[in-house]
Formats: C-alpha cells, sequence, structure tokens
C-alpha cells in the first residue's frame, strides 16, 4: 500500500498512532481524528478529502503573503544547493544571514541595531531572558531578575517563556518558573466599565507601577508586553496606554520589551506595531511573518543600550542554537521581505483592508451572542457573551467559542476561538471578497451556535 491509497481514517489512526502533536488533548483526538492537511494555494487550505478551508488565522498568526509563493520555494532551492547549512559559532558567519541582519535594522524601530537568531518565538522569548539578565549582571546589578509580564500574555511554551507569559493553565503544567509576575491587561472588555479610554489607560498602566513598587525596583530587570496580545484574545490597548507604560519603565530604569512576533510584518499596518503604537524598546522579539512561515526563523532585536554593553564587556554569550541565523531560512526571510514591500502589503493593510475588516466585522455587533467586535489592522476579535447586559460572560469559559469554531471550519473558514472570543489574523494578501466571505461564515457559525444554545 501506498501513501496515495490510505483512507482519511487510516491516516487519522497512523497519526493518532505516533504523532503527540502540540496544544491538543491526546484523547480527544484520538478518538475523532486530525484533520489532515494536503496542500495549500493563496488563502486556501485543503484537506485529505479535498475540503476547501478559507484560512482566516494565516496558519498560525504567520503566512503573511499567503500560500504558493514559488519566489520563496526559489530563495530556498538556490540556498539549499548553495550553501544548506553551517553554523555560526566559530566566528562564522553566511551571506544571507548579513544581508537578512542588515535590513532588519533598516526596518525596526530607531535603536534596534543588532539581532540574535533562533528557530521560535518561543526560543526568542528564552533568549530575552538570558540576555535581559546577563545585561544586568554586567551592571553590577545581578539581583535585577523578576520579569513582569500580564495576565493573557503569551510569550511561547518552554518552562522559561512560558513562565514569562500570564497563561494559567500552562503555569498549572509545570511552568511557573520563580521570578516572573503578572499584572491586568488592559482589557477594556472585562476591566473598563465607565472609565474613559484616558482614564483606564492611566489607571491600568498604574497596575504595573503598583508592581515594580511592591516587588522593589531594584529587584525588577524588565517589563515584558505585546502591542496587541495575541493568543490572549486581541487585547488591544487603548490610546495612551503605552505612552504611561513607558514612562514608567524610564522612571525606575526597567528594560522595556515588546514582543512582536504575531503583530510584526506588516499585520498592524507598519512593520512593526512598535512604530505604529510610537514605542521605543529596549528590545524586540520577531518570528511568524519573519518568513510567513516558510521556513522555522526568530529574531531578537537588541537595542543599542544592551547590545553596546555586551559588546564592551559581556565576553562569551554562552547561549545559542544549532540552527541560529540558518542560511536557507534566512534566504528566505530575506524573498519574504521583498514580497511584502514590493507589493505593498503593509500600505494594503494600514489604507484599505485593515479598515474595511473593523467596518465588514462591526456589522456583526448586532447578532445576540456578541458582546464586543474590535480589530487593529488584520487582528480581530468577537466576544461570545450570554448576555449583552453586563456583559455576562459564559459559565463554562470555552465550550460556546469551541462550537462557534466548529460551526465556521464545517463552513469552510478557520477561525480560532480564545476562551470564548473569535479571533482572526488573515493574510496581509487577504482581498476585501475574502473579508466579505470570511464575515458571511463568521455569522452563519454564529447563526448556528446561537440555535445550540436556542438564542433567537
Amino acid at each position: 500500500m501506498t501513501p496515495d491509497d490510505l483512507s482519511t481514517k487510516e491516516w487519522q489512526l497512523l497519526d493518532a498512532a505516533h504523532h503527540m502533536a502540540p496544544f491538543t488533548d491526546y484523547g480527544e483526538q484520538r478518538k475523532h481524528g486530525a484533520r489532515i492537511i494536503t496542500h495549500a494555494e493563496g488563502h486556501y487550505i485543503y484537506d485529505v478529502e479535498g475540503t476547501r478551508i478559507l484560512d482566516g488565522m494565516a496558519g498560525l498568526w504567520c503566512v503573511n503573503v499567503g500560500y504558493g509563493r514559488q519566489s520563496l520555494v526559489d530563495a530556498a532551492a538556490e540556498q539549499m544547493t548553495t550553501l544548506p547549512y553551517y553554523n555560526n559559532f566559530f566566528k562564522t558567519s553566511n551571506k544571507p544571514v548579513v544581508a537578512l541582519s542588515k535590513r532588519l535594522a533598516d526596518i525596526s524601530p530607531e535603536g534596534l541595531n543588532n539581532v540574535f537568531y533562533a528557530n521560535s518565538g518561543s526560543e526568542a522569548n528564552d533568549t530575552i531572558i538570558r540576555m535581559v539578565r546577563h545585561f544586568w549582571a554586567l551592571e553590577g546589578q545581578p539581583e535585577r531578575r523578576v520579569i513582569i509580564g500580564r495576565e493573557y500574555g503569551y510569550h511561547g511554551s518552554t518552562i522559561m517563556s512560558a513562565s514569562m507569559g500570564g497563561m494559567s493553565g500552562m503555569h498549572d503544567q509545570a511552568a511557573d518558573e520563580a521570578d516572573f509576575v503578572h499584572i491586568r491587561p488592559p482589557y477594556g472588555f472585562l476591566h473598563q466599565g465607565n472609565q474613559d479610554d484616558a482614564v483606564f489607560a492611566a489607571n491600568a498602566a498604574s497596575w504595573l507601577e503598583d508592581k515594580i513598587i511592591e516587588i522593589g525596583a531594584d529587584k525588577v530587570a524588565a517589563f515584558v508586553a505585546e502591542p496587541v496580545q495575541g493568543a490572549g484574545g486581541v487585547i488591544v490597548p487603548p490610546d495612551g496606554y503605552f505612552e504611561h507604560i513607558q514612562n514608567i519603565c524610564k522612571r525606575y530604569d526597567i528594560v522595556f520589551i515588546v514582543d512582536e512576533v504575531i503583530t510584526g510584518f506588516g499585520r498592524t499596518g507598519e512593520w512593526f506595531a512598535s512604530q505604529r503604537m510610537n514605542l521605543s524598546p529596549d528590545m524586540m522579539t520577531m518570528a511568524k511573518g519573519l518568513t510567513s512561515g516558510y521556513m522555522p526563523m526568530s529574531g531578537v532585536m537588541v537595542g543599542d543600550r544592551v547590545a553596546d554593553r555586551f559588546i564592551a564587556d559581556g565576553g562569551e554569550f554562552y547561549h545559542g542554537f544549532t540552527y541560529s541565523g540558518h542560511p536557507v531560512a534566512a534566504a528566505v526571510a530575506l524573498a519574504n521581505l521583498d514580497i511584502i514591500e514590493n507589493e505593498g502589503l503593509i500600505e494594503r493593510v494600514r489604507e484599505d483592508t485593515g479598515p474595511y475588516l473593523g467596518e465588514a466585522l462591526a456589522l456583526l455587533a448586532d447578532h445576540p451572542l456578541v458582546g464586543e467586535v474590535r480589530t487593529y489592522g488584520l487582528l480581530a476579535a468577537i466576544e461570545l457573551v450570554e448576555s449583552k447586559d453586563g456583559p455576562v460572560l459564559f459559565d463554562k469559559v470555552g465550550h460556546v467559542g469551541g462550537l462557534c469554531r466548529d460551526h465556521a471550519l464545517s463552513h469552510g473558514l478557520m477561525m480560532r476561538a480564545v476562551r470564548d472570543g473569535m479571533i482572526l489574523s488573515p493574510p496581509l494578501t487577504y482581498t476585501r471578497d475574502d473579508i466579505d466571505a470570511t464575515v458571511a461564515i463568521a455569522r452563519t457559525a454564529l447563526d448556528a451556535t446561537a440555535g445550540d444554545l436556542g438564542v433567537s
């Protein structure tokens, strides 16, 4: 029997027998079977039965230029022919990674002129932890180890990056290391109440100062934040929030770290959300859209304050990965950045599809299950509620979101459920027609979910 002869069920049984997938309930998946994806083109993925699904999540927030980009395939093939691999440990480098480093320094926020490469956002954020603690040791303040993050923050799934993040479920599974603390996020849907945006922005930022004072500034190394909290539910801060945050970091001499793994490379209508929000981070992580997911690659943009200290006094930095600065990944990244720039995808998101996504999704606000719709560039969340009055959330968190996600998938749209919020992060190449199709299926899924709940 050849692979082409296998039935869907046989593929699923093989998968269940040997494959432990990430973020998966293994008992449930082995009972129902995984969806086997076979190919993709444009904005669509296809499963082994030929089902066509509009990918409203751009893979996992990452396929910014869409599927089937031959120039990325060609870049990988050419580099594999020339230099498929060599490490960057032994005082060596390679041409693609040198060129990419210069390109990233050019497009990153001012002052971020050096880059350390890894393979995933998790590894990049692990690197951040090592770097910031080493920096303070070099500064003669090794006791500054505490890193403050936010509830619902997601910075990866290694033990350290998950500890730095604010996902309580991950902490419960042995990812709750010492010296990481968390404050409430600027989650207006839950915490704003009757405050206007300016007041809420100041109050939400004050939670950081309160925590610094509680711990002692001489113990705090850094504050880390996503500009928009992605996997936590597309939590968009009010205007002014980060201005207050940056002032607090400066007041207490706290390293300010921005996690742009999701928001980077055009998703918010600028190369980085930091530029749209006027942020000046000391360090910044990136991944996902760097290669549009075609190759694993991530990086840490290191600001001059930290990099200069390492260069002057740091000696050897005992950290890195076999595939740090992989030449094939770097070649693909360069070709990917060319597509984003040459096709004007950032301008498209900023001036056309980003605003249009907001307008189109706002039409769902009248649905009886929808408590709030929020968008930022090509990021969106649709909050589902039991009652709009309050609002009143569902008791069994995540159940209704899961129902809605499954209905969307059955009608040909990949949406993600975070708690009871429906999340979208489509490719930057999405058109208005794609947005219309997405919103139409989302409404159908909402109606089907309401039917399951007996809501009219």
